[in-house]
Formats: C-alpha cells, sequence, structure tokens
C-alpha cells in the first residue's frame, strides 16, 4: 500500500489540465478562491496519480460516488483501490491493490468543542481520558482519534455514525501517519482491510 502526501499550496502545480468540465465547474463555485484552487490541485493530482498506477491518461478516468461519498473508479481498473482526503493546504492519498482503503488527515483549525465531539463520536471514556489533558495536548490527541476513526470508516465505506468499524467481525487495520516534515499541525492515518505487507510513505510529486 502506497501514500501520498501533496502540498496543495506549492508552487509548480500543472494538472489543471486533467479535470473535467464537471470537475472545473465545481471548483469555481467554491465561495473562496483559495479553497476553490485546492480541490481543483487535488483532485488533479488524483487523476494523475491514478493515471500513472494504470498507465493512462488521468483526463480518461471516470469515478463514481458510493453511498456515504467515498469515490472509486467506474470500469476494469485491474482491482486498484484508492481514497483520498484534504485539509486545509494538505492532501492524502492511499494506493492500494485488491483491499479497500480509507485516509484522513486533519489539519488544525477552527476552534472545537473536543470534549462534546469525543464524547459523540468516542464515548464517555475517550472524553473522560481527554479532558485530563491541557488544551494543546488535548486537540491534539482527539485530531488523531478523529483520523483513525474516519480513515477506518472510510475504508469500510461508511458514513459517520456508521457504528464501530465492524464488518462482519473484521475490523480495519488502522496505522497513524506522521505529517510532521510537511503539517507539524496535522494529523493523519490510514486504514485497510488487513495489514498490508509494506506501507510507503510518499510525497506528490515524486
Amino acid at each position: 500500500m502506497d501514500v501520498w502526501v501533496a502540498d496543495l499550496d506549492a508552487a509548480g502545480w500543472r494538472h489543471g489540465e486533467l479535470l473535467s468540465d464537471e470537475e472545473r465547474a465545481r471548483a469555481e463555485r467554491f465561495a473562496r478562491e483559495r479553497d476553490g484552487r485546492r480541490w481543483a490541485r487535488a483532485r488533479g493530482a488524483l487523476r494523475a496519480l491514478l493515471g500513472e498506477y494504470l498507465r493512462s491518461d488521468g483526463r480518461a478516468l471516470r469515478f463514481a460516488t458510493g453511498a456515504h461519498g467515498k469515490p472509486e473508479l467506474v470500469g476494469d481498473r485491474e482491482g486498484l483501490c484508492f481514497n483520498l482526503a484534504h485539509s486545509g493546504g494538505f492532501a492524502v492519498y492511499a494506493v492500494a491493490g485488491g483491499r479497500p482503503v480509507g485516509v484522513d488527515v486533519e489539519v488544525v483549525g477552527r476552534r472545537i468543542d473536543v470534549l462534546a465531539m469525543a464524547e459523540r463520536a468516542f464515548g464517555a471514556a475517550t472524553a473522560r481520558r481527554l479532558s485530563a489533558l491541557d488544551g494543546g495536548a488535548r486537540e491534539r490527541e482527539f485530531l488523531r482519534e478523529w483520523v483513525r476513526y474516519e480513515a477506518a470508516l472510510k475504508c469500510l465505506g461508511t458514513g459517520l455514525g456508521g457504528g464501530d468499524g465492524d464488518a462482519g467481525g473484521e475490523r480495519p487495520w488502522v496505522a497513524e501517519l506522521d505529517l510532521g516534515r510537511w503539517a507539524a499541525s496535522a494529523a493523519a492515518a490510514v486504514a485497510t482491510m488487513g495489514e498490508p505487507a509494506e506501507l510507503s510513505c510518499w510525497e506528490w510529486p515524486a
């Protein structure tokens, strides 16, 4: 399984020509130009990246969306599975053959009620554990818990509140990702069904 990290605000992005007309229109509908630019770059990089794996033109790729918003490739694509997430100026992609994957990244941003969200998502015990931490440590630990939770749900193809990650008794294998080099204030995790023989992390563009 490969994981790729992309800085969406870095100079030199050239993947805009890979976008479909629908994707370009969606990028233009964002209220803030920066958000639309980041979304377009994240989507263009996805097309370029999958095109490299499939040895095909990224412009020719077609996507479908699952019941809970998880994207997937349309047609016979050699069993390639992928997932992506972006937050702030960073995007993370997970790519694997023949096994579902999920990935999540969160960059510290607006202030949130960490304890209330933790109790709703993870239960009272986790909320009590977080309450014993000071503010900065509490937020970082919450983000770690959150990205693991989200990555597992995305791997299973369920939405928020989609249960405790159980899939017929099998739970996803989850690993945290250290993005310190790219984003010291970010947390990220990747999930798949069964521990992969190898997990490699790369920076995009390579």
